[in-house]
């Protein structure tokens, strides 16, 4: 009788070598991101779209899945917050040299990689949607957007003047630029205001309103964490990024993808995606909406809301096209949000201008203004037929900094599909908010 020796244990080594990543051996992508930053302490990352894309997406496939396994972080954004705030905190303490960073920003803002995955994911996400839930969520989109920031004005003045600021203070250089759409649109137009009237050059105020506008940001990351777990324990709450409840007519098919995105049924044969002629309507798209800027006078990125709200009413494009617009939009929503996100955390989150005047009441006050947003946002969209969790998350994409926030939530609760609404939550409300600070300031100046 022959007896069979008990398996050996698995060698340390063999762990790290059967370790993987969505199917990938994790050895590989660690092994590439080193070389990468090697080559950057040789100063030798190409300062383009080649060394940035090596930066960010070598640093957000393994930060990412990181971020989902940390405890407790995992409950509150997971992969998302540690993509946006680790490489925020290592620039802060100077761990990146300038070559990382310059080829970083010279994709992510001189190439605007940002709002080529925004528009993406605008496009993608309308010309996949059904007619009905588009049609629904942008009228219903509305009442909690304005109940949630009336009372967010008038909750974050509160609690301000509990912690000893002034009205002044409290309105216009905290509340305003958490709600104001962030930096580029928000805090930049809202400070050439403030220096027209107050006096002083522009540069004065921005980092007096850039650190309410990234603690808010912060806040509302860990804010959607926070409603995608409740979402998770009660379902009925939950759309899964479905802002309104559709009840099909008698015959109607309404099928739901599995990030819930409901999907029209084309009566025409399915064909396989071009992801060439996705990319050419996304952008032709974006290209139309910055060409009609000065007509309109609109922003770019709100002209390609309604612009792909336009093509999908009127069935613009063939069933062909919007499935590769689609298809596009998978792709980035799938493998490109965490890479973005280190992207944001590398470029556009100066953490040295919070630390100055970081206290607990202007923490609080920050948190104030967001947590109210999510809570009457949550109820107010409960109330007119909405699910919940995700009225409460377009809600709260108002306070985050414009589209560098709202793919922040929106990947803390994993609702990319959700951008469309999110969009012009935060375009539509921090416009009214730079509009009205103004205004304002000219008369309480």
């Amino acid at each position: 009788m022959s007896i069979k020796a008990p398996p050996e244990a698995p060698t340390r080594m063999h762990r790290v070598r059967s370790a993987n990543l969505d199917g990938i051996p994790l050895i590989v992508p660690v092994v590439l991101t080193a070389i990468v930053m090697v080559a950057g302490s040789f100063h030798s990352i190409p300062e383009n779209m080649i060394g940035g894309l090596a930066v960010i997406v070598g640093l957000g496939m393994l930060m990412g899945p990181l971020g989902n396994h940390l405890p407790i972080i995992n409950k509150i954004g997971g992969g998302a917050l540690v993509c946006l705030m680790v490489p925020s905190i290592l620039v802060f303490f100077g761990v990146f040299n300038d070559t990382v960073l310059d080829a970083t920003t010279a994709l992510m803002k001189e190439a605007n990689f940002l709002y080529f995955v925004i528009s993406t994911l605008v496009v993608g996400s309308l010309l996949g949607m059904s007619r009905k839930v588009m049609l629904s969520g942008l009228a219903k989109i509305f009442p909690p957007l304005i109940a949630g920031t009336a009372a967010a004005v008038g909750i974050g003045i509160g609690v301000a003047l509990l912690f000893g600021y002034d009205l002044h203070r409290a309105f216009f250089f905290i509340v305003v630029p958490i709600l104001g759409g962030g930096i580029g649109e928000g805090v930049i137009p809202t400070s050439a205001a403030y220096a027209s009237v107050l006096g002083g050059e522009s540069s004065d105020y921005i980092s007096q309103l850039i650190p309410a506008a990234i603690i808010g940001n912060i806040v509302a990351i860990i804010t959607a964490g926070v409603l995608s777990r409740i979402g998770a324990r009660k379902p009925e709450l939950d759309g899964g990024g479905q802002l309104v409840k559709i009840h099909p007519h008698k015959g109607e098919v309404i099928d739901v993808d599995q990030q819930g995105h409901l999907i029209e049924h084309h009566t025409t044969p399915k064909v396989r995606p071009n992801y060439a002629m996705g990319v050419l309507t996304i952008c032709g798209l974006f290209v139309l909406g910055t060409l009609l800027e000065d007509v309109v006078h609109l922003p770019a990125p709100v002209l390609v809301i309604l612009i792909s709200v336009f093509c999908k009413l009127f069935n613009v494009f063939p069933a062909s096209v919007e499935d590769s617009a689609r298809a596009v939009y998978k792709v980035i929503s799938g493998y490109f949000i965490y890479p973005t996100m280190v992207g944001l955390g590398l470029a556009y989150i100066p953490l040295k201008d919070v630390a100055g005047v970081l206290s607990i009441g202007y923490v609080i006050t920050c948190a104030a203004v967001v947590l109210t947003m999510a809570v009457v946002g949550f109820y107010v969209g409960k109330w007119i037929g909405m699910f919940p969790v995700d009225a409460s998350l377009v809600t709260v994409c108002h306070s985050g900094l414009g589209g560098t926030g709202d793919v922040a939530i929106l990947s803390a609760s994993n609702r990319m599909n959700l951008m469309p609404f999110a969009q012009i939550s935060t375009r539509l409300g921090g416009v009214g908010t730079v509009i009205s600070a103004a205004s304002l300031i000219r008369v309480f100046g």
